[in-house]
């Protein structure tokens, strides 16, 4: 079975958010912020001046070049580079978007207003928030911002990207690795497992004395049974997978030590990647959209928050179970926002529709495997449509697993060039 979308299967599924809208449409006036510029702010910010050509649209993203979270393990496996995952900005100024170059430090619901790290306060009708993820520094005993520098995440692409590359290709060979992975929600769900099989992979290829471990917060994951046959199957002898009921959970850190601690075993590592828990980016706290779980509770049909009016809040920081926390729901989110806030400025009511997601895992650089979830958000919350979707077949010959990591090199273009031109 062969249930990897091409780019045919995914603008498919983004067909169904297609609500029509009126001709006034053109004429509305209005002041539309979007603060993110990742896969859901920046397709959000450029279909909202698409739906809306007489709206002021704002992104507030302080970076020139944006650095793609998917792809990002071949990049840690030395299998691809990180110039490879960098998109920039250019095209926002040629369709009628400003983009501020700035950082949103504060916002105020009721003024309705967005202040900069640059001093300058925007004003808005319509605020669009993509944050993305921060880390929950000390969450984990151990760990904050200066040991991230000894024992990287790199679980936003980028500079962490690059140290956890280093430190894998300097490491002797028999060193240990040791990863840890925290208690879901987090950023991509699984996206540790697809770094494992990297990693795992670029020490059989280049340091064949060394193992890794990794030291799980729980006992289920996306896709489990198609990763362990992948490790089975690939790595058997560089790769060891420990969950919760076998003592996987990472209670705390000592980066002077290199060490990982569980509740009855300690571990000492040559290179530790330590994926920390998460929450929704501090921005989100400041304009009161996140509850107590630290992430952002929204109403299904157009992201808006429950918690503020005339904010929306889509990507990794909102609470859209059970979609997963991908690029892919961040992407589509973007556009269903747009499409819904449009409506909504053009007198008509929001509609419920349907939506997709695809996550694609690598378990070699040549071979990946793939899970497609449909959702419906008819009701105050998002539900999995059942008998829809699908996963990668068990059993699988190597044609077949390879055949889906060309699909995913074809998704991964698709949603680059349609999310930055």
């Amino acid at each position: 079975m062969n249930i990897g979308p091409t780019r045919r299967h995914v603008i498919a599924g983004l067909a169904a958010s297609s609500l029509i809208l009126p001709a006034s449409a053109q004429t509305v006036s209005a002041r539309l912020l979007v603060v993110g510029g990742g896969f859901g702010g920046m397709i959000a910010a450029r279909r909202l001046k698409s739906l809306l050509p007489s709206a002021s649209v704002q992104l507030i993203e302080p970076r020139s070049v944006y650095h793609a979270c998917p792809f990002s393990n071949l990049v840690v496996a030395g299998e691809r580079p990180l110039s490879a995952q960098a998109f920039g900005y250019d095209v926002l100024g040629d369709e009628g978007v400003e983009h501020i170059r700035a950082a949103a430090v504060d916002v105020d619901p009721s003024a309705q207003t967005v202040s900069l790290d640059n001093g300058n306060t925007l004003q808005y009708d319509k605020l669009v928030l993509s944050p993305g993820v921060d880390i929950r520094w000390n969450a984990l005993e151990g760990y904050d911002e200066t040991v991230a520098e000894i024992m990287p995440h790199a679980w936003k692409a980028g500079t962490q990207t690059t140290l956890l590359k280093q430190q894998l290709a300097g490491m002797d060979d028999g060193g240990l690795v040791v990863m840890s992975v925290p208690a879901a929600p987090y950023r991509c769900p699984p996206g540790p497992y697809e770094r494992a099989s990297l990693i795992a992979h670029f020490l059989k290829t280049h340091k064949p004395k060394s193992r890794l471990i990794v030291l799980d917060s729980k006992d289920s994951f996306s896709k489990k049974p198609l990763f362990q046959e992948a490790w089975a199957s690939h790595y058997p002898d560089h790769l060891e997978w420990r969950g919760l009921s076998n003592d996987g959970r990472v209670g705390r850190v000592i980066a002077s030590e290199m060490t990982l601690e569980t509740d009855f075993e300690s571990f000492r590592a040559a290179v530790a990647n330590v994926i920390p828990p998460q929450k929704a980016a501090m921005i989100a706290e400041r304009a009161g959209v996140a509850d107590r779980s630290g992430w952002c509770p929204v109403n299904a049909l157009n992201f808006e928050s429950t918690l503020q009016a005339n904010i929306h809040v889509i990507g990794d920081a909102n609470i859209v179970s059970p979609m997963p926390k991908s690029a892919f729901s961040a992407n589509l989110q973007g556009k269903l926002c747009a499409l819904q806030i449009a409506r909504s400025l053009s007198g008509l009511s929001v509609e419920p529709t349907t939506l997709l997601n695809t996550c694609y895992s690598y378990t070699t650089p040549d071979e990946a495997i793939s899970v497609v979830g449909v959702y419906r958000n008819k009701t105050d919350e998002f539900s999995s449509v059942p008998g829809a979707g699908g996963i990668s077949p068990m059993d699988a010959g190597a044609e077949i697993r390879g055949q889906e990591a060309l699909q995913a090199q074809d998704w991964f273009r698709a949603i680059t060039g349609e999310t930055f031109g």
